[in-house]
């Protein structure tokens, strides 16, 4: 396993900035000897297979698309078949789909979700994890690990940061008081937009809830008894979270993923907390835009940290065709097809890959101050129970009874 920091490694590509113009122009790479090193040998023999493939939308089905079709170059005997499942649903698809004989062979969902799914028997262990491993981020290997084992192919290592409009905002504040004195001014200057917008769930607000000794599930990730959703430097974070309402007072359910981007490629919010699957999004709006650490909470100078984790492609337990998929999963994660992905999408790939962005540079910052998202089956009660306490206490809940009593359904389940 690499031992470079997952996101040094990443910024020591994206120091040759303008070295080489490789990502951000959808052509499809050439065939390297690394991908070609996980063909199956010869395939005259070979009975026909098709492997159906879950991903989302808006870049990454061109991914699966394109890679299926270097894959089939490579294996002739096997076709690749795109289906659009968003990344958030494919656990749920995979329980009904899959036992049902009509779901995927391999799926895209977020590494968080691999105890879950290993626990309820929906997917298998990759086969060769030391090749992943040799060739992988540590971050974004430890990213698919539950319980010792690899469950999946990380693809990607992702966090979230601070977007920024160019044209509203010269620097943005380093601190979220400073947002806050920000925001006050410009919307009283700007009628109809905001300052700062951010969707206030569980996952985008984490940076408000952990942070230093105070990690969810504990500094491993993986004590199901240590939740810290509770703790007191949860509940003093909760109190800087909802400080934002004065220059946001908006209700949570107005606070959608789709409305906060659309404010913000609309160019209807300065500052915007968002990853980089928005990298492409926001460009192609025309958005003149920055990627900035997230602001310091009160008292430190250093970053907030929020959430890592890694897109991940899955293999179903029930394929029919297990070998091949596995190989299909391993190939996704080969330097030509991570270097496909990165143009196609933006995202940071989970190797040592050339990155000519700027942008994605942005995140590889803030990717410095991240916490990895445990991926123990426990973390299947903690998305619902801390979702509806976050959007209650910005709805002006109380925020102590909000979080025990999340805190004993996660404890309680």
């Amino acid at each position: 396993m690499k031992k470079i920091s997952p996101w040094i490694a990443a910024a020591t590509a994206a120091v040759l900035l303008a070295s080489c113009s490789s990502g951000g122009n959808g052509t499809e790479p050439s065939a390297s000897p690394d991908a070609s090193e996980t063909s199956n040998g010869a395939t005259e023999d070979k009975e026909p297979v098709t492997l159906v493939v879950w991903e989302s939308p808006d870049g990454h089905d061109e991914v699966i698309k394109q890679a299926g079709e270097a894959y089939t170059a490579k294996n002739p005997h096997v076709t690749i078949e795109y289906k659009a499942v968003e990344l958030g649903d494919a656990k749920t698809q995979i329980a009904l789909d899959g036992p049902a004989g009509v779901g995927a062979d391999i799926f895209a969902a977020p590494s968080d979700n691999a105890g879950d799914l290993a626990a309820a028997g929906h997917i298998l262990a990759i086969a060769n994890p030391d090749a992943l491993k040799a060739e992988l981020v540590e971050a974004a290997i430890a990213n698919a690990t539950s319980g010792g084992t690899l469950y999946g192919v990380p693809v990607t290592v992702d966090t979230y940061a601070l977007f920024y409009n160019k044209d509203l905002i010269d620097e943005p504040p380093t601190t979220w008081e400073g947002v806050i004195e920000f925001s006050k001014e410009f919307n009283a200057e700007n009628s109809g937009k905001y300052g700062f917008v951010m969707q206030p769930n569980f996952y985008y607000t984490a940076p408000f809830l952990f942070g230093g000794d105070s990690l969810l599930f504990g500094d491993s990730g993986s004590d199901p008894e240590t939740p810290n959703t509770n703790s007191e430097a949860a509940i003093a974070g909760m109190e800087e979270l909802v400080a934002l309402r004065e220059v946001l007072n908006v209700a949570a359910d107005d606070l959608d993923t789709a409305t906060v981007d659309a404010l913000f490629s609309g160019g209807q919010a300065a500052m915007h907390v968002s990853g980089p699957w928005n990298i492409s999004v926001f460009a192609e709006a025309g958005v003149n835009y920055g990627i900035a650490p997230l602001p310091a909470r009160a008292g430190s100078d250093t970053p907030s940290g929020g959430f890592s984790n890694s897109r991940t492609m899955y293999v179903s337990a029930y394929s029919k065709h297990p070998e091949e998929a596995q190989d299909f999963a391993a190939f996704l994660a080969s330097p030509d097809m991570l270097s496909l992905a990165y143009g196609l999408t933006g995202s940071i790939p989970a190797a040592e890959i050339q990155i000519d962005s700027e942008a994605t540079l942005g995140i590889v910052k803030q990717g410095e101050y991240a916490f990895p998202t445990p991926a123990i089956p426990e973390m299947g009660a903690v998305w619902a129970a801390m979702d509806a306490a976050v959007a209650n206490i910005w709805n002006g809940a109380d925020i102590k009874k909000e979080l025990d009593a999340a805190t004993e359904v996660i404890l309680n389940q």
